[in-house]
C-alpha cells in the first residue's frame, strides 16, 4: 500500500533528525537519491550521460539545495550543468558545492527570462527545484514567467499527461520533492506550474501529488528513503496496490453457495437511461456477488433478461427483498416517484448502499459510513450547493481533496469522486486515491459499471470485520476502503480492455473477472512460497 503524507508531516518527522544536527545528511540523501533518479531515467530513454545538459532551476530554500547538490553529482558524471538562480540568494553551501563542480551559475533577471527560458527549453534535463513543500503560494515575478515561457500551462482537467510546452522543450522534466506551485498537502495547483515527467519526492509521498490537479502535473512519482521513514505519522492518504487487492478480495470457500456469497439488490435505471441498470447489473456480476435481484419497471427489467438472465428481476418493496447491499440511482431521471420511494427505502434501511447518480438529490442530507456516494465533479458541487457549502464544478476540480473530505463531513456518509484521480474519503477523514486507469475510461455507462462493483464488493464483504482488520485497516473505515477497492479494479479492466484505444462500458465489465483472476493470483503466489519456506524440499 502506497502511504502519503502532508508537507507538514513530512517536517514533523524530519524534526528530531534537524534536531541531532543531521539536516546536511539528510539533504545529501536526498540531492543522491535526485540524481541517480535523473541518471537512471536518461539510461532508460538511451540517453548518454557524458555530455548531456542539465539545467536546474533554483530557488533560495532547502529545495533549492537539494537541486544544487545533485545537479553538483551529475555535473561529477561528465554531465553540463547550469544553475539558474531565481532568487536574490540560494542555499550557500549548495551553490558552493555546485561551482567546485565546475557548474555555471546564471542569475534571472527580467531583462533575460526569456533567454534563460530559451536556454532551459534545448537541455536535456531541466531539474524544478524553485519551491517545495513549505512553500504557501506559486511562483511570482520572474520565476513565473521562467515557467509560464517554458509551458503553456497546465494539462486539460482530469487529463494524466503533461501539457503542450512553448519553445518546444524537448528534454526531461523532473520535479524536485513537488512541481512548483503544486500545493504538497492538497494537490491544488496554483499557476504557472511546470508540468513533470518524474516527481522525486523526499522520505514519502506527498499528498498532493496522488490528487488532482497535483496529479496531472506529477507525472511519475519516485519515493526517496532518507531516514525519517520510522518517524512518519498515520497518512493523510492512501493508495491500494495490486497485493493489497489480493489480500482483500474475497474467494468462495468449498461449500460456498449463491446466498452466502452476496445478494446485491439494485434500484436503477429508467425508461430513458434503461442500459444503466444493464450495466450496474453487469458490473455487480463481474465483481463475483453471488446473486443480483432488480426491482424497477418492467420494460427496464425485461431489458435486463435479456442481457443478465442471471439477474432476478420484480416489483417488489425493499422491506421484502432479501439482500446484503443495494445499489441506488444509476440512470434515474427523478420522473418515478415509486422508484425514488425504494431509494430513499434502501438508504435507510441500514444495509450497505451505493447511491450513484440519480439517487444522490433525492437522499437525506445526513447518511451513514456505510452509504457510498459516487459522484462527478458537477454531482459532488450540486451536492455541495444543497449542504450550504457553495462550490461550483470549476472549484471541486481545482481542489477535490478539500471537496471531497467536506462532503463525507457534511454528509456522514463514504464519498466517492469520480475523476482521472478517484478519491475515497471516509467520514472519519480516512481517505483514499486510485489512479490505475486510462482517459479512455471517461465514457458513457462507466460510473455505472463502477456502481455495480462496489455494490457487489459491498454485499460480499461488508460484513468481514476480520478481514480489513488483519489487513491493518480499522473495521470502521472498511466502507472507504471497499470504495477504493473497486475504483482499483474498475480502472484496471479499464485499462485492460482499453489497451490504448477507444473504449465502451459493457467491456470494463467483461474485463473483470481476468482482473480479478490475475490479482488474486499475487495471493496465491505469496501463499505457495510461505509454504515453501516452512516445508522445504528434502
Amino acid at each position: 500500500m502506497i502511504s502519503a503524507y502532508t508537507g507538514t508531516q513530512i517536517r514533523e518527522a524530519e524534526k528530531p533528525l534537524l534536531d541531532s544536527g543531521m539536516g546536511a545528511v539528510l539533504m545529501q540523501r536526498a540531492a543522491y537519491g535526485l540524481a541517480s533518479a535523473v541518471i537512471t531515467e536518461l539510461r532508460s530513454r538511451g540517453r548518454r550521460l557524458y555530455g548531456s545538459s542539465v539545467v536546474v532551476l533554483t530557488g533560495k530554500g532547502n529545495n533549492g539545495g537539494d537541486g544544487l547538490f545533485a545537479a553538483a553529482r551529475l555535473a561529477g558524471r561528465g554531465m553540463r550543468t547550469t544553475a539558474v538562480l531565481a532568487a536574490d540568494s540560494a542555499h550557500p553551501e549548495g551553490l558552493a558545492a555546485f561551482e567546485r563542480a565546475g557548474g555555471r551559475v546564471l542569475r534571472l533577471t527580467e531583462a533575460n527570462a526569456g533567454e534563460l527560458a530559451a536556454h532551459a527549453g534545448r537541455a536535456d534535463v531541466v531539474i524544478d527545484a524553485l519551491l517545495g513543500t513549505g512553500a504557501r503560494g506559486g511562483l511570482r515575478g520572474t520565476a513565473a514567467d521562467l515557467v509560464s515561457a517554458l509551458s503553456l500551462g497546465p494539462p486539460s482537467l482530469g487529463g494524466r499527461s503533461p501539457g503542450p510546452r512553448s519553445l518546444g522543450l524537448r528534454g526531461l522534466v523532473v520535479a524536485c520533492d513537488v512541481p512548483s506551485g503544486v500545493n504538497a498537502d492538497t494537490g491544488e495547483a496554483e499557476q504557472p506550474v511546470l508540468p513533470a515527467d518524474l516527481t522525486v519526492t523526499f522520505g514519502g509521498t506527498k499528498a498532493g501529488l496522488l490528487t488532482d490537479p497535483g496529479a496531472d502535473f506529477a507525472g511519475a512519482v519516485q519515493v526517496v528513503p532518507i531516514g525519517i521513514e520510522d518517524h512518519l505519522p498515520w497518512p493523510a492518504l492512501r493508495r491500494f496496490e495490486a497485493a493489497d487487492l489480493a489480500a482483500l478480495l474475497p474467494a468462495p470457500e468449498r461449500r460456498s453457495h449463491k446466498y452466502s456469497r452476496g445478494v446485491l439488490g439494485i434500484i436503477a435505471g429508467s425508461p430513458a437511461y434503461p442500459g444503466a441498470a444493464v450495466l450496474a447489473c453487469r458490473g455487480a456480476l463481474a465483481a463475483g456477488v453471488g446473486m443480483v435481484r432488480y426491482i424497477g419497471p418492467p420494460d427496464v427489467a425485461d431489458l435486463i433478461r435479456q442481457s443478465c438472465p442471471e439477474v432476478v428481476c420484480s416489483t417488489g418493496a425493499v422491506a421484502d427483498t432479501h439482500v446484503q447491499a443495494w445499489l441506488v440511482g444509476s440512470g434515474m431521471d427523478g420522473a418515478d416517484r415509486e422508484q425514488m420511494q425504494r431509494v430513499r427505502d434502501a438508504a435507510e434501511s441500514g444495509l450497505p448502499t451505493v447511491a450513484d447518480a440519480g439517487a444522490l438529490p433525492v437522499l437525506p442530507d445526513v447518511l451513514a459510513p456505510q452509504v457510498v456516494l459516487t459522484p462527478h465533479a458537477g454531482e459532488l458541487a450540486t451536492l455541495l450547493k444543497r449542504l450550504g457549502a457553495g462550490m461550483e464544478r470549476d472549484a471541486v476540480e481545482a481542489s477535490t481533496l478539500a471537496a471531497v473530505r467536506q462532503a463525507a463531513g457534511l454528509t456522514e456518509a463514504t464519498v466517492l469522486l469520480k475523476g482521472a484521480t478517484t478519491l475515497v474519503a471516509s467520514p472519519y477523514q480516512d481517505f483514499y486515491s486510485q489512479s490505475e486507469g486510462t482517459p479512455w475510461l471517461a465514457t458513457a455507462g462507466s460510473g455505472d459499471v463502477l456502481a455495480g462493483v462496489i455494490g457487489a464488493l459491498l454485499a460480499q464483504v461488508g460484513s468481514d470485520v476480520g478481514r480489513f482488520r488483519a489487513a491493518g485497516i480499522d473495521p470502521d473505515e472498511r466502507w472507504a476502503a471497499i470504495a477504493a477497492m473497486a475504483a482499483s479494479l474498475h480502472a484496471r479492466a479499464g485499462m485492460a480492455a482499453a489497451d490504448g484505444a477507444p473504449l465502451t462500458a459493457g467491456r470494463i465489465a467483461d474485463a473483470l473477472p481476468q482482473i480479478w483472476g490475475k490479482v488474486s493470483m499475487l495471493s496465491k503466489q505469496r501463499a505457495g512460497n510461505r509454504n515453501s519456506q516452512s516445508h522445504p524440499l528434502r
